[in-house]
């Protein structure tokens, strides 16, 4: 079977995780700019939980983690941006990032560019309702919400002004867009598993096809 190498940019990995990533970096603001360590513990376990919603998807997934979130959860466009330059040279196939930022800043925007242009799918969570954010309301990404009427293997095509896709909302005990945007990685990761020289165009037509739920309902999650 195929191997899917994913970007996952957020808090880093659980430890039983480390048999699954390929590739590991942190990227911490510094006085004089922006500092990279080696990856820290994921004190926050929200980037441990993104991994094993795509993994329990696409257990053939390997992942390249840039750590962004201090023990806050705080992070910021240029931390963000960074990871996303870094990815570009890790060979990944999709990128996930259960996140966004209320700032449109012009490095973020170049950086999510460059991947996209280099044919890396890029999913980014967005929210059901309220203002758009960043990276997901760049051009070109993959906007993913939660959908609340899906189930573990399922998910929907939204085609709203919020979201492109949704996916199940609840995963081990965390819920949101960003559980949503995990959840569809997986299955697209999945599918790559299956099909590893489909093109963007073709595995998101391929995922529109496979939705179980088409266009949006109230029960869209937050």
């Amino acid at each position: 079977m195929a191997e899917v190498r994913v970007g996952v940019v957020d808090s880093g990995h659980a430890l039983e995780q480390a048999g699954c990533v390929v590739a590991g970096q942190r990227f911490c603001l510094a006085d004089d700019g922006l500092e990279r360590l080696p990856l820290a513990a994921d004190v926050l376990g929200h980037g441990s939980a993104v991994i094993q919603t795509v993994l329990s998807r696409a257990p053939q997934a390997r992942f390249s983690v840039a750590q962004v979130f201090d023990g806050r959860g705080v992070t910021s466009p240029l931390q963000i941006a960074a990871a996303l330059q870094w990815l570009g040279g890790q060979g990944v196939r999709v990128v996930n990032l259960s996140l966004g930022v209320r700032q449109d800043r012009p490095l973020l925007r170049e950086a999510v560019a460059e991947l996209v242009a280099a044919g890396v799918l890029v999913c980014a969570s967005s929210p059901a309702r309220g203002e758009p954010v960043f990276p997901a309301a760049y051009p070109g990404v993959v906007r993913v919400t939660g959908d609340a009427r899906c189930g573990e293997g399922e998910w929907s095509w939204l085609g709203s002004a919020q979201a492109d896709f949704g996916a199940a909302v609840r995963v081990a005990g965390q819920a949101g867009a960003s559980l949503g945007c995990a959840a569809f990685c997986g299955h697209v990761a999945a599918l790559l598993v299956e099909r590893p020289g489909v093109s963007n165009e073709e595995l998101l037509a391929l995922m529109r096809e496979g939705a179980v739920y088409k266009g949006i309902e109230r029960r869209v999650s937050l």
